[in-house]
């Protein structure tokens, strides 16, 4: 945005100086500019500052109810703001208040204060620590008295019992403005300074004052006024302040770096210049540090033209907050040789701001989740958000001219918290759990809270990093026999609930052990649906294993079914092993006795070629029956019926016949047949 405001000047030699001033107006949005909304503890991490401080105005809650009586301002979007009228105050609770202030120590907050009323104002107190009882004694205090800031540190006595500063005096229009400002106060004891939205002011006033003593008198800390617990009848709030109050912080232990304070006052809107280079030498200009108002100086009227033409409105956050922003020009002259100059009058201008694209956040994963209870009883239990994305798009195209170019573009930008709400009803604390552990948040600008309804991550970082935490989130339940599922819903925001995302719904379901009909894989049957065969060895080996935990039914079913095949297989090999057995011994024998007879045969059988067959069919027969004689006299009774003749083969078969049976004798037939042939055949060479 460019201004160009009307300074019609004639030229002339009488002008000395030419003075034009651009005002900035934004005292209508929040805390005085566009600032981003977020919460002060989240500034104070993107801006680096020291970690350790106590919020002495949050939020109202369970856990911070003391500033649920006090007035709030909402409506503006900006940081939690408490609007104080003269009536309202509250006590910070002991185990809040920081016990170990020493030499150094930061108290910062967003004050903005008016002028009060009458000649003889009283003292507005902002924070005070008082006795609680007894005395009335101010051990330290932030206070405004007639437009002045004044801090009030009174050391406790120590050895040296002598004067020591004690109040320290600021005098700055700011004070009474009615505009908003960020206050700084570091002490590192005896000096103490003040900053002013960044900028660093001495006391002009310090005033020493005796220590206080030591005591065992309780000390009580107020905001909005000062507690008077002694010296009175009844004791109550006094010294109320007028004016509002937002980001109420002590450090205790350190102070703050002006670099810090810069970050933290800093405002995302404001003027500038474009093009220095291009000014002319004689140009003069300066910003206050809120770069609000700019006042440039020069000689040349067209010169002085020429540079506010360079004058740009800026705003640097990425969603900027939609409406006008007011200018106010204010032009002066002095001239040289003349007892009056011209007289410009103002000029009123306005910059529109659009409302920009608005980002459309998206929480995408898998609906429902399937677990076995052994899981939820686990001591990590199971990872409800394991598959989660969160995304962010907005239009693509120029808004401008109310006209849109179609198109969806992805953007990233940061998040300021997720809430995970438990849908139906709460947790029970007895038997199951909802957490993240703080390793997941290490390295990250967050924080979590969980209680019985749920568990929310805080704190201004990237998508990226609460993608990240999220996973980690555990949901544990140690007694799931009853539980069948539960639901949780999880929505994530920007700026403050600006802009929020979907309604993520995830429905986590307990799989309990199926009924045995339900069994889809036969392999898997239960035992009843089997031939029960015993295998103590089996059992005894599965018994040593899965001893103190009952079996799962699926793997008893599978071991049974194995140890059942394993003794069916070891029977049938057995059998054919013993069947193998007695046929090879009685296949040995008659083997033996058929090589018994070859070699018999072959001792006794002399071949002569030119003897005739018949002759030597004689001789085997003699040779034969010798053999047989021989084999008689040293084989035993079994034996014998292996080696016989023909002729002794018969008569054996009858006797075999009574004792052994058919298949006895036809297998035995079958080899003196083949032994017959044999011995045939071996005559006839």
């Amino acid at each position: 945005m460019y201004c160009k405001p009307v300074v019609l000047l004639p030229k002339s030699t009488c002008f000395f100086d030419i003075r034009a001033m651009v005002e900035l107006q934004t005292n209508h949005i929040g805390k005085g500019c566009d600032r981003e909304t977020y919460s002060e503890k989240s500034l104070q991490k993107l801006c680096g500052a020291a970690s350790g401080s106590t919020d002495l105005l949050p939020a109202p809650s369970p856990s911070t109810n003391w500033t649920a009586s006090l007035l709030t301002d909402s409506g503006r979007d900006s940081d939690l703001i408490y609007r104080f009228d003269g009536h309202q105050a509250a006590n910070v609770p002991d185990h809040v208040v920081p016990q170990n202030l020493t030499d150094q120590f930061t108290i910062a907050t967003w004050m903005k204060h008016g002028p009060s009323p009458g000649l003889r104002a009283e003292k507005e107190t902002l924070l005070c620590n008082s006795d609680k009882t007894e005395m009335n004694r101010h051990h330290y205090s932030l206070y405004v008295h007639n437009c002045r800031l004044v801090f009030l540190l009174r050391r406790d006595f120590t050895q040296v019992d002598t004067f020591r500063p004690a109040e320290f005096h600021w005098k700055l229009e700011q004070i009474c403005d009615k505009e908003w400002h960020y206050y700084v106060i570091n002490v590192e004891f005896p000096a103490v300074t003040l900053f002013v939205d960044g900028v660093t002011y001495e006391p002009y006033l310090v005033t020493d004052d005796w220590p206080i003593h030591t005591s065992k008198i309780h000390t009580q800390l107020t905001v909005g006024a000062c507690w008077q617990g002694g010296e009175i009848a009844t004791p109550r709030f006094t010294q109320y302040f007028h004016g509002s109050l937002s980001g109420l912080t002590i450090r205790p232990g350190r102070i703050e770096t002006q670099k810090v304070i810069s970050c933290l006052q800093a405002c995302k809107e404001g003027l500038d210049i474009n093009s220095l280079e291009s000014l002319a030498k004689d140009i003069k200009f300066h910003f206050n540090p809120a770069q609000s108002v700019l006042v440039v100086e020069g000689e040349d009227v067209d010169s002085i033209n020429t540079a506010m033409t360079k004058v740009s409105y800026i705003n640097s956050r990425q969603f900027p907050t939609p409406g006008l922003r007011r200018l106010h020009i204010t032009t002066t002259v002095q001239c040289f040789g003349e007892d009056t100059c011209l007289s410009i009058p103002d000029i009123k201008a306005i910059v529109m701001v659009l409302p920009p694209s608005e980002p459309r956040i998206t929480i995408t994963g898998s609906n429902r989740l399937i677990r076995p209870a052994s899981d939820l009883r686990g001591p990590l239990g199971v990872a409800p958000f394991k598959e989660l994305h969160i995304t962010s798009t907005v239009m693509k195209g120029d808004s401008f001219g109310g006209s849109r170019r179609p198109g969806v573009m992805e953007v990233m930008h940061n998040l300021d918290y997720c809430d995970v709400l438990v849908i139906g009803e709460e947790l029970n604390s007895e038997r199951e759990s909802l957490e993240i552990h703080h390793s997941a948040l290490l390295g990250k600008h967050l924080d979590a809270t969980n209680s019985t309804s749920g568990i929310s991550i805080y704190g201004v970082d990237s998508m990226a990093h609460y993608e990240q935490a999220l996973r980690q989130v555990r949901y544990r339940n140690w007694r799931p026999a009853t539980l069948t599922e539960r639901r949780f819903r999880l929505t994530c925001s920007e700026l403050n609930g600006r802009y929020t995302s979907n309604e993520f719904n995830l429905e986590v379901s307990v799989l309990h052990h199926s009924a045995p009909v339900e069994h889809v894989n036969h392999m898997a049957s239960q035992p009843q649906y089997m031939r029960p065969v015993h295998h103590p060895l089996m059992i005894h080996t599965l018994n040593s294993h899965m001893s103190g935990a009952a079996p799962p039914a699926a793997t008893v079913v599978i071991v049974v079914c194995i140890a059942a095949l394993v003794v069916i297989v070891v029977i049938g090999v057995y059998r054919i092993h013993a069947t193998h057995q007695e046929g090879s011994r009685e296949d040995e024998d008659g083997v033996k006795d058929s090589e018994e007879d070859w070699d018999n045969s072959a001792l006794t059988i002399t071949v002569n070629p030119m003897e005739n067959i018949r002759g030597a069919q004689a001789l085997g027969e003699e040779a034969k029956e010798e053999g047989e004689r021989v084999q008689e006299e040293e084989e035993d009774d079994e034996e014998q019926v292996g080696g016989m003749t023909s002729t002794e083969s018969d008569n054996s078969d009858e006797d075999e016949e009574e004792e052994e049976g058919d298949e006895r004798e036809e297998v035995k037939e079958r080899k003196q047949k083949g032994k017959l042939v044999w011995d045939s055949s071996s005559i006839a060479y």
